[in-house]
């Protein structure tokens, strides 16, 4: 290998920075680097993760964000190209039921791997409604089959792959809402709730967004629910270290101001410190408006003007209580969605008319159900989310936090966790401001642009910019979307438009 005049070799790999440690950035770095690339990541917060950093507190360990895996094959794939295991360095545990949804008038439906008992559940709650659960099931496998197994992973900046793509489209009903084609399964109102609010879960209004999304019934079905030993931060540490092994350099508190454009391609960047980094490619796990808006504010834009991100619809936000308690609620499942008495009103609260309501619908994490060491002996961890609109509601956090976060402790004593007030030992909280202060996205949205059919696909933000040349997108803004397989599937998408570093450097020479 050639040197530079000193006892270190010279690296002649080209070289590629990802701006952004979220699950996006982390799998492109893999990714690239196990195709010959040399690569740097940068990242704001002084720890890998993004929306998926971790928290620790008084002896307690919080995930800031995601918490489930649903298609661990995807990051089995990351090990794998990279000549490891991930077993060696993570543990991924399978977990049965998925979770529970307890609705509002104290029902409580298990949603779990075995079709069988989810039919029954069915059967116990709208016997009616059996027929169309096993409708329901066939055609989530038969928009799996499309839409995730041939789609999730296709760059769609060319139009074409889109007319490739509609037929398909048409058949199986994308163009209606979640919420429309379940009701078309399902009369009623419990079981329209339990099989349509995947949606939420990446950002997404049932009421709005296109019905491809009713094939997370199959993908959890068929790859199952997981949880990250250690929780999700174990798996972005593990990810930081195989990285590390091949090579590549991670740079915390280094965050970027501006994407460096010459002669209309990325060239590199210039950190808010005022360094500048040179590379052969930018690749930009960062929030895509702020990326577009900010680090390339400087540079003319054809497509994604000021005027079109700020026209653009942004999903909604989340208000997140993060707490520990001295003792344990062992009657508390893994996964528990706790329903409030509104369904299509609060999401058009929430989504359209961007207003805070008085109510809510919960999602309640005890990951101390499956794994001891995210909390003190005798005690529990616990993460409860509620949606809320993102910041164009207006919404004072500053005013606001403590007594949403007061409601919700109340109706969690109400429902789930009696006593709950006496029991809290450590708290802290996340609201829509902190999405965009300390994560640096556009509205405070939690999941970047919601994800409707004209939001989707080729008229998503492409993972092969359409501003400038050598910069690539990967995360939640771009094609295929939010979630853990979105984000790393859409890192999936560089092997096809990206060059390995042998082909770069050959092509560079020519």
């Amino acid at each position: 290998m050639p040197r530079d005049g000193s006892d270190t070799p010279r690296d002649t790999r080209p070289h590629a920075i990802v701006i952004g440690s979220g699950f996006g950035g982390l799998a492109a770095a893999i990714r690239l680097s196990a195709r010959g690339w040399r690569v740097t990541v940068l990242e704001k917060l002084d720890a890998p993760g993004g929306r998926a950093y971790v928290y620790r507190q008084d002896g307690f360990t919080f995930d800031a964000g995601p918490t489930i895996i649903t298609a661990p094959y995807l990051i089995e794939e990351l090990w794998s190209m990279a000549g490891h295991r991930l077993a060696d360095d993570v543990t991924i545990r399978e977990l049965d039921p998925f979770y529970f949804i307890r609705f509002d008038d104290g029902t409580v439906m298990r949603c779990g791997a075995d079709i069988d008992e989810t039919r029954a559940e069915v059967r116990r709650i709208a016997p009616e409604d059996v027929a169309g659960f096993d409708r329901f099931i066939l055609d989530s496998e038969a928009i799996y089959r499309v839409a995730f197994e041939q789609l999730v992973d296709q760059p769609f900046h060319r139009f074409s792959t889109l007319l490739k793509a509609a037929p398909d489209m048409i058949r199986l009903q994308g163009y209606r809402s979640v919420y429309s084609k379940v009701s078309g399964y399902f009369s009623n109102p419990k079981l329209r709730t339990a099989f349509s609010f995947h949606p939420l879960l990446i950002g997404g209004n049932p009421l709005t967004t296109t019905a491809y999304y009713c094939l997370i019934a199959h993908l959890e079905r068929k790859h199952r629910v997981h949880y990250a030993m250690g929780g999700m931060g174990a798996l972005v540490q593990g990810m930081a270290r195989l990285i590390a092994r091949l090579g590549g350099t991670l740079r915390y508190e280094a965050e970027v101001a501006r994407i460096e454009v010459e002669q209309g391609r990325a060239a590199g960047v210039t950190l808010a410190s005022g360094e500048r980094i040179d590379a052969d490619i930018v690749v930009s796990n960062a929030d895509v408006a702020w990326t577009y808006s900010r680090l390339l504010g400087h540079h003319p834009r054809k497509r994604w003007t000021d005027r079109k991100i700020a026209r653009a619809r942004y999903s909604m936000s989340l208000f997140v209580w993060y707490f520990g308690t001295r003792r344990r609620y062992e009657d508390v499942y893994h996964h528990t969605m706790v329903l409030g008495p509104r369904y299509g009103e609060l999401l058009t609260d929430i989504f359209s008319r961007k207003r805070l309501a008085d109510d809510f619908s919960l999602y309640l994490h005890r990951p101390s159900a499956s794994d001891p060491s995210v909390a003190p002996e005798g005690c529990d961890a616990f993460y409860v989310l509620a949606p809320v609109p993102h910041l164009g509601s207006g919404t004072d956090w500053a005013e606001r936090a403590e007594p949403y976060r007061t409601a919700i402790q109340k109706r969690l004593e109400e429902t789930v966790l009696p006593g709950l007030g006496d029991a809290i030992v450590t708290s802290r909280v996340m609201t829509p401001q902190d999405f965009r202060d300390r994560l640096l996205s556009v509205n405070g949205a939690a999941f970047a642009l919601e994800p409707q059919l004209f939001q989707s696909a080729w008229f998503r933000p492409h993972n092969v910019s359409e501003e400038v040349a050598n910069l690539f997108l990967v995360g939640a803004g771009t094609h295929p979307g939010a979630g853990v397989p979105g984000v790393i599937s859409s890192a999936r998408i560089l092997d096809k438009v990206v060059p390995t570093g042998a082909e770069w450097r050959a092509t560079a020479r020519a």
